[in-house]
């Protein structure tokens, strides 16, 4: 049986990118995406919902988008899903569903970058990750503090 693990989101950044390196310097940044969802119910009203994804991007990719990515800023990310486990401080197994981006496109006019700078770079394709990250990062697969999942 084959398998595809293909995704494809339009959003907008929750919050600024989080760069940070691996200790064998390879970059990283993390950051929220959101993502609304307009219907009309049985009764004719219109509902938006919104869907909130946390997204990795790494190596180039994660330096480009920390320069120039804000909070608000819409994105494209083509990537994969990805199954993080740990354990909490209670003795819980926890996990949470996260996007590994593997391209990445910015949106929007060069004006909407929030103060940063005007020439970016519209696509970042992928190829740039390290093939040693196949099977997970070299970074701790929770988040910070454990517990405070917002789900």
């Amino acid at each position: 049986m084959a398998n595809l693990n293909k995704v494809f989101l339009i959003g907008n950044l929750t919050r600024d990118p989080e760069l940070r390196y691996t200790p064998s310097g390879t970059p990283v940044t993390e950051f929220g995406l959101a993502i609304n969802n307009s219907r009309t119910g049985k009764d004719g009203k219109r509902y938006e919902d919104t869907v909130f994804v946390d997204i990795t991007l790494w190596a180039r990719q994660a330096e480009v988008a920390s320069e120039y990515l804000s909070k608000g800023r819409p994105v494209l990310i083509e990537g994969r899903l990805q199954l993080d486990q740990w354990e909490g401080k209670d003795g819980r197994k926890m996990s949470k569903l996260r996007v590994i981006g593997e391209r990445m496109q910015m949106l929007g006019s060069r004006g909407d970058s929030a103060g940063r700078q005007p020439h970016a770079p519209s696509a970042v394709p992928a190829g740039d990750e390290p093939s040693d990250f196949a099977d997970g990062p070299d970074i701790a697969s929770g988040p910070e503090g454990g517990d405070d999942i917002p789900f």
